[in-house]
């Protein structure tokens, strides 16, 4: 039967004649993903795995010394005529198993070959190291037997005499071992459930410690319950994949964002026929970190500040930021990534979905015509998609936010992070794109459409963001406010008899709010009048003598007047009166009667209703928008009904700096969107400008003060790389002063 001319390759003669065949160690198991049969090849000296379908260990597994490549080949399409995998197919495996170092050669080894192979393993790990520099890592030492011995119940074979060489064999499962089980699954429900309900019960204990947590004084105990942590979640994985039958002989230091943690390599985990075992190994460093994390919420609300007291608080913050930013995220390969993995049964998913993308820009900007899919379905092919373009931006977002983390507490530190960086994302990989481009083989046919295709995009690109202008505007965070509006307060001290108007209601000037009374303020009152008219008599007494100084005794009535006039006045004073038209607004001011309040204690608002303006913070950042570029006009939509618009008749700028918010609402403490002091939820954290707009009505909105929502200002239309540019330059000033 003559094969398609599809399966043929025009590098085929360098392979043909070879006489190659798998190493006699490699181990081979069945794995099963999706109701299809894979292989697993597995080389035990490196620990190094590979998966294959059937069709391509069908082809492997012929292979002998005894046999050339192209008469294995030939036998597999003979068989197999519809599922043997063609020439170029067969190149590429035989590649990858080579470097697997899974393949053996018949005749002697080619040591230029061999050496050849050592440096391009030693350039793919150091691009590896390059590309993840915030996660290298160091091995250490071997745990398989000490996690066997921990785990099961050992017992010499029978018959072996006391100078045997066989190892020990596995008995049964030790104490330990039953607890990864049911009986352990009961225990940490209870334990976490428990812990978590200690964290909520003291949770603003919680919080206000939190912000002192990368405090300098608690850098030491934030690292050892960094290490302690992530020691225990390294032998969750370790215990687990022992515990399933796989082996762990490699533990280690990472430097996690230059921070040694341990580390250890559960990788044989691949190997496990089971997929819901394989993500149990997965999840086994979160499931044992959060048992021991709800140990240390115990110790912590049971102990006083002190060291124990911090360090079960640090062990408690490190479980739960790493789990939810690193471990429990599958867009970092991390426990998240391989557990999805699993449960998506696409093996090597980064891998796959970086071929996956590769093979879409090949194949449909380059016109490469025999690239192939490494996705077995479309929607495999879609999840490879999806997967590598999320986990693309994720990492570039958490690395970024890393860097700043790391530049606002060290920032020689971050400096260098952010030039390793900016080597590792971007000079490497442009420098790795333009050699492709120029040396390889894949683009022999094709390579000046893709020269073309690549310079004409980025042109286009640099032509899109630097020099087309693009709509732009700027937005700010704002509040509804009564253009006349007045805080009702008490001038005088007393205890809050009754409410004389309806809150909610209306008033006019003048009308009685709130009555107070004042027994201290009576008997004064009392007191003045007696010295009032004691004064008086003791003037009419000096004026009937001959000779008589009143001077200093008409002093002293004018004093006692005085003070009566005023206390008078106070007593006036405690029925606190509205000082112009409007509504009523005092929400819980019928929790203040019979209550004893202070002068110039906050009682409520009269809120004129007739006209509003909106107030709006606008940060430093937006400051040159809003002096020098001049905003063309301006829009406010409404919290609850962003549907409507408001539109801006006119707005004032107010210079100079603030830092107490027009409301509350518009601060972190409420929900709102500016950073605030933590035991100030009414002031910034960083000055910001006001922008007081007026308000053309709108008939479908409820005008109602103190409603939040935000303003749009449009601009000048504006290249993009130009906006862009200004932010870093700004975020660079505004954090670091440079």
């Amino acid at each position: 039967m003559a094969e398609p001319s599809s399966t043929f390759s025009e590098s085929w003669y360098r392979i043909a004649g070879q006489r190659l065949y798998l190493k006699p160690g490699v181990r081979v198991q069945r794995q099963y993903f999706r109701g299809e049969r894979w292989f697993v090849l597995q080389n035990p000296f490196s620990n190094q795995y590979f998966r294959l379908r059937p069709a391509a260990y069908e082809f492997v597994g012929r292979l002998r010394p005894e046999r050339t490549v192209e008469e294995v080949w030939r036998e597999c399409v003979s068989r197999f005529p519809d599922d043997a995998p063609g020439q170029e197919a067969v190149l590429q495996l035989l590649a990858q198993l080579n470097f697997a170092n899974l393949l053996q050669y018949e005749q002697a080894v080619d040591t230029t070959q061999l050496f050849e192979r050592f440096k391009k393993r030693r350039q793919r790990e150091v691009t590896g190291w390059l590309l993840n520099l915030m996660f290298i890592r160091f091995p250490l030492l071997d745990p398989d037997r000490f996690l066997a011995t921990l785990l099961f119940q050992r017992a010499r074979p029978s018959g072996e005499g006391s100078s045997g060489t066989q190892q020990p064999v596995d008995r049964g499962a030790s104490v330990l071992g039953k607890l990864i089980g049911r009986v352990g699954a009961i225990l940490w429900l209870v334990v976490v459930g428990l812990g978590i309900k200690v964290v909520m019960d003291h949770w603003p204990e919680v919080r206000d410690q939190g912000q002192g947590v990368l405090a300098p004084g608690n850098l030491v105990l934030l690292y050892a319950g960094l290490v302690v942590t992530k020691t225990i979640h390294e032998f969750g994985h370790a215990f687990f994949c022992r515990k399933f039958g796989g082996e762990v002989h490699v533990m280690g230091i990472m430097l996690m964002i230059f921070t040694p943690v341990p580390y250890v390599d559960a990788s044989s985990s691949w190997g496990l026929r089971s997929r819901w075992q394989r993500a149990m190994v997965g999840a086994a460093g979160m499931i044992v970190e959060l048992f021991f994390a709800a140990i240390a919420a115990f110790v912590w609300v049971r102990t006083s500040p002190g060291t124990i007291h911090s360090l079960a608080y640090n062990m408690m913050f490190v479980a739960s930021v790493s789990t939810l930013i690193f471990n429990l995220n599958p867009l970092l390969r991390f426990d998240g990534y391989y557990i999805l993995s699993d449960l998506l049964e696409i093996p090597n998913l980064s891998q796959r979905a970086n071929q996956q993308l590769r093979h879409l820009w090949e194949h449909h900007v380059f016109g490469v015509a025999n690239s192939t899919s490494p996705a077995l379905t479309t929607r495999e092919a879609g999840w490879l998609v999806v997967f590598g373009i999320a986990s693309g931006i994720y990492r570039v977002f958490v690395f970024a936010g890393v860097l700043l983390v790391v530049a606002d507490r060290f920032l020689l530190l971050g400096i260098v992070m952010a030039v390793v960086c900016l080597i590792s994302w971007i000079t490497v990989p442009v420098g790795k794109f333009i050699y492709y481009l120029a040396t390889s083989p894949r683009l022999d046919r094709v390579r000046i459409r893709a020269t073309a295709v690549t310079l004409g995009l980025l042109a286009g690109l640099l032509g899109l963001l630097g020099l087309i202008p693009f709509p732009n505007h700027f937005r700010a965070p704002g509040v509804l406010q009564a253009s006349q509006r007045t805080q009702v307060i008490n001038e005088v001290a007393g205890m809050v008899q009754r409410v004389v108007a309806v809150p909610g209601g209306p008033v006019h000037k003048g009308d009685p709010l709130l009555q107070l009374e004042s027994p201290e303020l009576a008997l004064d009152l009392e007191a003045a009048r007696a010295r009032t008219v004691e004064a008086e008599s003791r003037v009419r007494q000096a004026l009937s003598r001959t000779n008589a100084d009143v001077m200093p005794l008409r002093a002293k009535l004018e004093s006692a007047t005085r003070q009566l006039d005023k206390l008078k006045g106070d007593r006036d004073l405690l029925i606190v009166r509205a000082r112009h038209d409007g509504n009523w607004v005092a929400p819980r001011i019928d929790e203040l009667i019979g209550r004893r309040i202070n002068r110039g204690t906050p009682l409520g608002l009269v809120v004129n209703s007739n006209a509003f303006e909106f107030v709006a913070t606008v940060p430093q950042t937006d400051a040159d928008a809003a002096f020098a570029r001049k905003p063309r006009d301006g829009e406010v939509r409404l919290r609850g009904q962003e549907g409507e618009v408001f539109s801006v008749s006119k707005w004032d700028v107010v210079a100079g700096g603030k830092l107490t918010l027009p409301s509350a609402a518009l601060g972190w403490a409420a929900g709102g969107e500016v950073p605030v002091a933590s035991n100030e939820p009414e002031k910034a954290k960083e000055q910001f400008f006001e922008i007081h707009a007026a308000l053309i009505s709108n008939a479908a909105v409820a005008q109602v003060h103190g409603r939040s929502g935000t303003i749009r200002f449009a601009l000048e239309p504006e290249p993009l790389l130009q906006r862009w540019l200004r932010r870093l330059w700004q975020l660079l000033q505004t954090r670091y002063q440079i």
